[in-house]
C-alpha cells in the first residue's frame, strides 16, 4: 500500500470550491449528528518564538463516505517579515479508518485556506440574504483570496471592497480579482457596509464598528483562533445573531471570546451551531424564524473540516493520477 504525496499545486489541483463546500457542509451535518470523534485542538505555545503548534485529529461518517486524519498547523505571525514564510504552515496526514493506512500526506496549508473559505461559504449560504452582491473583506492576506473564491459559489457576487494597512496586499488583491469582479479599496467601514462581510485579521483590538454594518448583512469572522483575539464591536456582537462552529472553541478562542470572558455575551445570546442550521433543527435566514438582522458566523476553524477537504482532495488525485506514490510505512505483517 502507496501513500500519496500531495504538494501545494496537487491540493489545489484536488480542491475544487464547490466540491470542498459540499463535504465541509457534511462535516457541519456529522458534527450536529453526532457522527464524528473530534478530540479537542491541543497546543504548544512557543511565546519564546510568537508561535504556537496546534495538533487536530478527527474522524467523521458523512452518508457515504467517512474518514479521518490530523492536521499539524502553527500561528507565527512574525513568518512574513522575518522569514518570508505564511503565518500559517500545516501538513495534513489523511488516512482509511478501517486499517490505519496512511492513504496521502498532503499541504495543510493550502487545503487550510481552501476549507476556510468552504465554511465561510456555507456559513454564507445559510445566513446572507439571497440576493447578496458585494462583499467586504477585511484583511488582504492569502485567507482573502478563498473567501471571495468560495462565497461566489453560492452568492451572485458583483463587488468587492477590501481593505488593509498594507497597500501592495491590497494591489495584489485588486491585481489578481479584478476582471472577474468590480474590485476597490476601501475602510473597514466601508467593507463592513457590503451586503456579506469576511474578516480574517491577527487583531486583537476591533475593526469592524458597528454602526457601519448594513441592517442585513451578514459576518464571516474568521481570523480570532486565539484568546485575546478580537475584530468586530462587542456592540455589535451584543445585537447581532450569533452562530458558531463549536461552543468549547468559539468560547476560548473565537471572535466571541473576549466579550465573552468579561460577561457581556453568555449562552442566551448564541443563536446555535452552524451544524444545527445545516441539518435544518434551527431555520436559516429566509425561513419562517430565522434570522432577518445581522448575523455573525464565529468560526474557529475544526478537524472535521479538514477531514472533509483532504476526502475531496484525495479523491480527486486518486482519480487523475495527482500526486507522488511512495512507500511511506512498513506494512509486512
Amino acid at each position: 500500500m502507496e501513500t500519496l504525496l500531495l504538494d501545494p499545486d496537487d491540493v489545489s489541483a484536488g480542491a475544487h470550491t464547490s466540491e470542498l463546500i459540499v463535504a465541509v457542509e457534511e462535516a457541519f451535518a456529522a458534527y450536529e449528528r453526532g457522527d464524528i470523534k473530534m478530540p479537542a485542538k491541543s497546543y504548544i505555545d512557543l511565546p519564546e518564538y510568537n508561535g504556537d503548534f496546534r495538533s487536530m485529529p478527527a474522524y467523521m461518517k458523512a452518508d457515504d463516505w467517512d474518514a479521518a486524519g490530523i492536521k499539524w498547523v502553527n500561528v507565527h505571525p512574525d513568518n512574513p517579515d522575518d522569514h518570508d514564510l505564511p503565518t500559517v504552515l500545516g501538513t495534513m496526514i489523511y488516512s482509511d479508518p478501517t486499517n490505519a493506512v496512511p492513504l496521502a500526506i498532503m499541504d495543510g496549508t493550502t487545503l487550510t485556506r481552501k476549507r476556510t473559505g468552504a465554511a465561510a461559504a456555507v456559513a454564507t449560504d445559510h445566513l446572507a440574504v439571497a440576493d447578496a452582491s458585494t462583499l467586504g473583506i477585511i484583511g488582504a492576506g492569502v485567507q482573502s483570496y478563498t473567501q471571495l473564491e468560495a462565497i461566489s459559489e453560492v452568492r451572485d457576487i458583483e463587488t468587492v471592497v477590501v481593505s488593509d494597512l498594507r497597500e501592495e496586499a491590497v494591489e495584489r488583491f485588486i491585481d489578481r480579482f479584478g476582471d472577474e469582479f468590480d474590485v476597490r479599496e476601501g475602510s473597514p467601514a466601508e467593507a463592513a457596509a457590503c451586503d456579506i462581510l469576511s474578516t480574517v485579521t491577527p487583531v486583537e483590538h476591533p475593526i469592524v464598528p458597528d454602526g457601519a454594518v448594513g441592517k442585513h448583512t451578514h459576518i464571516n469572522a474568521m481570523g480570532a483562533d486565539a484568546p485575546g483575539k478580537h475584530e468586530i464591536e462587542d456592540a455589535l456582537l451584543e445585537r447581532a445573531t450569533l452562530v458558531i462552529d463549536d461552543y468549547e472553541q468559539c468560547t476560548h478562542s473565537g471572535e466571541i471570546n473576549v466579550p465573552w470572558s468579561q460577561g457581556l455575551l453568555d449562552d442566551e445570546d448564541i443563536y446555535g451551531e452552524l451544524g444545527a442550521i445545516v441539518t435544518d433543527k434551527l431555520p436559516a435566514r429566509g425561513e419562517e424564524g430565522g434570522p432577518t438582522g445581522v448575523t455573525v458566523f464565529d468560526s474557529t476553524g475544526l478537524a472535521i473540516q479538514d477531514v472533509a477537504a483532504a476526502h475531496v482532495v484525495y479523491e480527486q488525485a486518486s482519480e487523475r493520477d495527482i500526486g507522488t506514490p511512495f512507500q511511506l510505512v512498513d506494512t509486512r505483517v
